[in-house]
């Protein structure tokens, strides 16, 4: 386990009752938790992204988030277990990590011009208690031309992304027209929302 903390210069460091550790080795996740102010520990959940055939989309993300949490039961009794999990869905159909440039392309070609979703779902193990809860964004993509679709893939290589892209990287400068919903939830964790759910273990 690594812990990771904030930078001297945050003013407003959140000291919690209960050591909080985040289940997720995303980088974006790890930056907005400590851009909020919170020390934590990070380590992964072993858990796969598995689900059941038929399970709608929008119930996707809510599922595997506690499905990463589950498998802290009974590890961190005194702590608080922040998992996530960020699904793409078009059309009805979920646009998962790419495995290569050309499911990347393709999958931005199918983006291109059309408005999609991006659900995150968040679960806290604490006090041997699961919650959690999803949040939907709807994201609209510009036209995007071939060769900015070629340029993004082989520059930032987004193959840990599902739908293949990063709101906060050169694809989200440059080719989406709008959000509606939060930022964050496209970038994998509404920090709002989590910070509410956190603020009641504040000392």
């Amino acid at each position: 386990m690594k812990l990771y903390t904030i930078a001297k210069t945050q003013i407003n460091l959140i000291e919690l009752a209960k050591p909080l550790i985040l289940a997720s080795g995303s980088p974006r996740r790890q930056s907005l938790l400590e851009s909020a102010g919170y020390r934590f520990a990070v380590e992964k959940s072993d858990a796969d992204e598995s689900f059941p055939g038929g399970m709608e989309p929008a119930q996707i993300a809510g599922f595997l988030a506690r499905k990463k949490a589950e498998t802290f039961l009974g590890v961190y009794k005194e702590g608080i277990v922040l998992a996530a999990d960020t699904i793409v869905v078009l059309d009805g159909n979920i646009l998962g990590k790419p495995e290569n440039a050309q499911k990347a392309a393709e999958m931005l070609r199918r983006l291109s011009g059309r408005r999609h979703e991006v659900i995150t779902g968040v679960a806290f193990l604490a006090d041997g208690r699961i919650e959690s809860f999803q949040d939907t964004a709807y994201v609209y993509f510009h036209d995007l031309e071939s060769w900015e679709i070629d340029y993004y893939v082989s520059q930032y290589k987004p193959y840990d992304k599902a739908g293949a892209y990063g709101i906060q990287e050169w694809i989200g400068l440059i080719g989406i027209e709008k959000i509606e919903g939060s930022y964050f939830t496209v970038m994998g964790l509404p920090i709002s929302k989590v910070h509410a759910y956190l603020k009641k273990y504040r000392v």
